[in-house]
């Protein structure tokens, strides 16, 4: 029988959320230290993450109310409470493997686009704040662009929810396909690929490498939903996170497409 302490010392990454380090991976170290002594496998954890998560986003649907959209956040970081347990189950007990590592991951994408088109379904239950390029009876804005009330049923928010769901895809693929190891000279391992990376990372970096690399934090931090979804809820801005979502996502398509063509389009 293995502690929670001992399960988080033997199990933690260098390289994680702020959110992981201090919440989800010492209560998820309490979950491995009850199933470790069992036959219940990472796996096992893997799926029963995803079918939570399934009645998570059928929540976010289902009960538009404030109430509601808490429990459903609740739910989510339920199933994240199992995504962080399967992987910790894995290096305690060394059972990770790369297919274990590659349907974590898989089941991570498609609860990535499961959520933005639940949340699209609640905006078009309930209504909530949209882009509007007029400028006409909106809330202010930036030239053309103006912020407006779009209301309940509103037909909009279902073209938006295939907008972000469509830029949500393309960055997973976008992102598994940058990974490759044909492309990164690097071998699929058994862990995430913020751990895999080589002592040129360690490498001295000029200010604007620096400066980068922190946007890319902050921006990581600003997607990673299980990170600050129920201050969302709490406020009932999920519209709010929606369009953030919808926007760093396509933001990160659009840069990935710009570095593939520089390389694939040169003569």
């Amino acid at each position: 029988m293995a502690t929670p302490r001992a399960v988080y010392l033997a199990t933690r990454k260098k390289h994680d959320q702020l959110w992981n380090t201090f919440v989800m991976r010492p209560l998820a170290a309490a979950v491995v230290a009850a199933v470790a002594p069992t036959r219940i496998t990472p796996n096992q954890l893997t799926l029963l993450n995803l079918l939570v998560f399934l009645v998570a986003a059928a929540l976010l649907v289902a009960t538009p109310s404030l109430a509601g959209g808490l429990v459903a956040v609740l739910v989510i970081e339920l199933s994240y409470l199992f995504d962080c347990a399967d992987g910790m189950l894995a290096r305690f007990k060394k059972l990770a493997s790369k297919t274990g590592h590659l349907f974590d991951f898989f089941t991570d994408e498609l609860k990535a686009t499961l959520l933005v088109v639940a949340l699209s379904l609640r905006l078009y239950r309930n209504g909530g704040f949209g882009p509007s390029l007029g400028g006409l009876g909106g809330l202010g804005g930036l030239g053309g662009l103006s912020v407006e009330r779009w209301p309940a049923h509103d037909p909009r928010f279902l073209i938006a929810g295939l907008g972000a769901t469509l830029a949500v895809a393309s960055a997973l693929s976008l992102t598994n396909f940058v990974r490759r190891p044909e492309l990164t000279g690097r071998e699929t391992t058994v862990e995430a690929h913020k751990e895999t990376q080589g002592p040129e990372a360690a490498a001295p970096k000029s200010a604007a490498s620096k400066l980068a690399g922190l946007l890319a934090t902050f921006l990581s931090f600003l997607t990673h939903y299980p990170s600050h979804l129920f201050v969302f809820a709490a406020l009932d801005r999920f519209d709010v996170y929606f369009w953030l979502y919808f926007g760093l996502n396509a933001l990160y398509v659009a840069r990935g497409w710009l570095g593939l063509a520089l390389r694939f389009g040169r003569f």
